[in-house]
């Protein structure tokens, strides 16, 4: 691809850090992670931030230290990736798929009143592509239900809702970065938290149940397993590159603002076309990606399309390629119809993600503008 949809930003600020960590005696348990959790929690305006091996790791560790598990219901999207249901499915629980608003792809908030009953623990949001849910509303209800609120943030590095970064809208929100996604780590993640009770379990659950860190012990290779735990931890490398991501995230967010402008500027009177409800007012997007929309009547054609706008070099994806309660596994488990969750389903096979991240700049956005434009006018016929 001439304009491929993702690549990482690695500079060699990146490539020095790593080096450097490379060139010491410590990889894991040293004081890069600390440092990387101290600044994502200033720079999101959390109080506590904890540095986990992946989103999907955080999103377990948070409902594995809550006590989710058999007989208890987490209410998640429909439209997501499957670690968001994964994660709840690993503890015993159940979840229960909400489907999706048409304006902007996330969860239907009116949906979630409905799905709750007397076995619902909590509620997971997902921040979809980068647009803030509407949390005002989500966390009424979880209050009037006593839930506790899990943000998927895995998309959401630099989105927020009333000038409240994603993540500090409800109890914890957690992130990723993977290569393509606003900042990476090459893998890993982070949760961030309010609660200074939960951050300390987490801590100590992220790393065996283990009473004291490296640094913290007295006599090396002394301490006390407390609790059951998993080693989800961020190696020194990872935060290292993290470290220096974090310096140029606000750049690499602009970047992504101007691009994504500029395509809804070029595509939102492109007919048949329709684009998801763009940012402002109170909803700040961390941009992840552009989609645009097919009506449903050209769902048939969405392949033809792609292919098409990959042989003009123009990099694409889908996010996601079927509601997760139509995935294989899913489906055989629960027995969901397609009928069950129809916004979602329009979505998943309906969708086109088109880049908009820092490694293109305006003059790729003509480009895929007038591919777009061409790509559809030969379709129509």
């Amino acid at each position: 691809m001439t304009i491929p949809f993702g690549k990482p930003m690695i500079g060699d600020e990146e490539r020095a850090a790593v080096l450097d960590v490379m060139s010491g005696p410590i990889l894991v348990h040293g004081p890069r992670a600390t440092q990387f959790e101290n600044d994502f929690a200033a720079w999101t305006g959390s109080p506590h931030a904890i540095t986990v091996s992946s989103c999907t790791a955080g999103m377990h560790l948070v409902w594995f230290t809550l006590g989710i598990g058999q007989g208890d219901e987490v209410i998640v999207p429909a439209q997501t990736h499957a670690a968001t249901s994964h994660t709840v499915l690993l503890t015993g629980a159940t979840p229960v798929f909400v489907d999706s608003e048409a304006e902007t792809g996330n969860i239907n908030i009116e949906a979630i009143a409905a799905a709750i009953g007397p076995r619902t623990k909590a509620i997971a949001v997902v921040h979809y592509l980068g647009m803030p849910v509407d949390m005002t509303p989500v966390m009424a209800l979880a209050k009037r239900h006593g839930l506790f609120v899990l943000e998927d943030c895995a998309l959401a590095v630099g989105t927020r809702l009333d000038d409240i970064h994603a993540g500090m809208l409800g109890d914890v929100g957690v992130f990723s970065f993977y290569p393509v996604k606003h900042m990476t780590t090459a893998e890993g993640g982070m949760i961030i938290t309010k609660h200074a009770d939960l951050a300390a379990k987490l801590r100590i659950k992220k790393a065996f149940g283990v009473d004291k860190a490296m640094h913290e012990r007295k006599v090396p290779g002394i301490y006390d397993v407390v609790d059951l735990g998993y080693n989800y931890r961020m190696n020194e490398i990872q935060a290292a590159i993290g470290i220096e991501q974090l310096k140029k995230v606000s750049n690499f967010l602009d970047r992504r603002a101007e691009n994504f402008a500029a395509l809804d500027a070029g595509l939102r009177d492109v007919e048949p076309l329709q684009l998801f409800r763009a940012d402002g007012g109170r909803f700040k997007s961390s941009h992840y990606c552009f989609n645009m929309m097919l009506p449903e009547s050209w769902a048939a054609r969405r392949t033809d399309i792609i292919l098409k706008l990959n042989a003009r070099g123009i990099g694409t994806s889908v996010h996601y390629p079927g509601p997760v309660p139509q995935m294989s596994y899913y489906r055989e488990k629960f027995g969901h119809k397609p009928s069950d969750h129809p916004v979602a389903g329009w979505i998943s096979t309906c969708s086109i993600a088109l880049p908009v991240g820092p490694h293109l700049n305006r003059n790729d956005m003509s480009r895929i503008v007038d591919a777009v434009k061409t790509v559809i006018n030969e379709v129509s016929k």
